[in-house]
Order: C-alpha cells, then structure tokens, then sequence
C-alpha cells in the first residue's frame, strides 16, 4: 500500500513509517521541517512539506495514497487541541473527497472522560472524540485506536489486549500501558486486516509474549455501529445534541 503517515515525525509515527517501509509499503511522511524528517525517518520515506493544519498544503500530500495513518496530537498544548487534534483529521478527510481510503486513526485511552481534570484544562479528549466521529462519518473503511500509556509497561508486557467501553477512567498509567512500536504495528495491521474495519479499540499490553497473529484480536471485538457516530460500548459523555452547531455541520458535510 502507498501509506500516508500524519505525524510520522512523533515517537509514533516514527515507528509506523519504519515498520510500514520494513513491510513492503511506500511511506509518505507530511512534515514541517525537512532536516529533522530526514533524521528521523528511513532514507526510503517520500517526504511533502505540509502542515495538517493548512489545508492548502494538503492535496500533494494525499495524492495517490491508499492509507493514511494519523499519529499526530497536540499532547494537551492549551488552545491546540481543536487546531490540531481535531482540525487536522477534518482537513485531511475533507481534502481526500470522495475518493475511499483506509484509515488508521490514533486517539487515547480515556477519550471519553468529559469530565475530568485533564480534559477540563484542555478540552484534547473531547476534540479527539470528535475526530474520530468524522472518521466514523467519512465513508471510509477504518480502526480507531486509543492506546494506553506509552512505554510504561514493564519489559515482560508485551500480551497484547484489545478493549472496548473505555472503562479505564483513572487518568493515569494504571488504566494500561503499551509501547510505542507495539502502537504502530496494530494500526498498520488494521491496515490490511478486514476484520479490523469499523472497529474501535483500546489497546494496553500486559504480562506475557506479543502475539504472532493479531486478527483474533480484531475479529474478537464489537464493530461499531453502521449509522454511528462513537464506539458501540462507549458512554454517552459528549451528547451529539449538546455539540456546536459548527461541529455537527462539519460532520454531516463528511457523512457519506
């Protein structure tokens, strides 16, 4: 596949463009700054000089791409959260048109807590929920992941688990920890993996050995509604009827 990665510059992202290279795809990075991409990534990688947030810099960057894999985040930047955790996702769905493409969206464990310190301060869980509402929208085959803590797990934690509900709710590293090369190779799996599409997951690892074959794992979990806008266990913490009128007209305008 020809995979665009949002974000490969990231601790992420940098993981998804090596191992998308190390599996046989063309990786096309979008960056801001072409020295340090050129440090950061495998020699192989297709820069484009972009910025998500600009969606005049957008139409070489998704041009011809079969995936894209967004990793990017505003890690909570007061003000950016809208900007870039949400903003970026909508100009790129919004940029790719009609044209059907499979996405890989990475979001958090504990995007639906509406009502919690972090998010009061920042408002990044609920503009990620948002995000992902216009991937469920966009007509697009997709996964949603939400992984846990990154690289908080112990050496020995390396058993993947998928969950569903987003039930770990403390905010902190007990609710799940994963490594990051750990996050980019389940959603370059949900690239090719039918029985990933229109599932939303929350992803932590715990004791015991990384699995050979992650479709069980897919093939396990509850898709999401056909017609929905949130994950099939979710809570209902960001009532669609309470969102911004802005907010609703963008996603009924991606709704395909």
């Amino acid at each position: 596949m020809h995979v665009l990665v949002v974000g490969a510059t990231g601790t992420v992202g940098r993981h998804v463009a090596a191992q998308a290279v190390d599996s046989g795809h063309t990786a096309r990075a979008l960056v801001r700054d072409l020295p340090r991409a050129q440090l950061l990534l495998p020699p192989s990688t297709e820069l484009v000089l972009g910025d998500g947030s600009d969606p005049t810099t957008l139409p070489r960057a998704v041009d011809g791409v079969d995936a894209v894999v967004f990793t990017h985040g505003s890690h909570g930047a007061p003000g950016d959260a809208e900007r870039v955790d949400y903003g970026v996702v909508h100009h790129v769905l919004k940029t790719l048109g009609p044209r059907r493409t499979r996405i890989a969206l990475m979001t958090s464990i504990g995007v639906t807590v509406h009502d919690g310190g972090y998010n009061r301060s920042t408002h990044a869980h609920d503009w990620k929920r948002r995000a992902e509402r216009l991937v469920r929208r966009s007509g697009h085959a997709y996964t949603i992941v939400r992984p846990g803590w990154f690289d908080y797990n112990r050496e020995d934690e390396r058993r993947l688990v998928f969950l569903q509900g987003d039930k770990r709710r403390s905010g902190g590293p007990s609710d799940g920890a994963v490594a990051r090369d750990q996050i980019a190779r389940v959603l370059l799996a949900a690239l090719t993996c039918p029985a990933a599409e229109r599932k939303t997951l929350e992803l932590i690892a715990e004791a015991g050995s990384e699995q050979e074959d992650l479709d069980p794992l897919f093939g396990a979990l509850v898709a999401d509604p056909p017609d929905g806008y949130d994950g099939p266990l979710d809570p209902d913490t960001l009532p669609l009827a309470a969102e911004p009128d802005r907010v609703r007209a963008e996603l009924d305008a991606l709704t395909r």
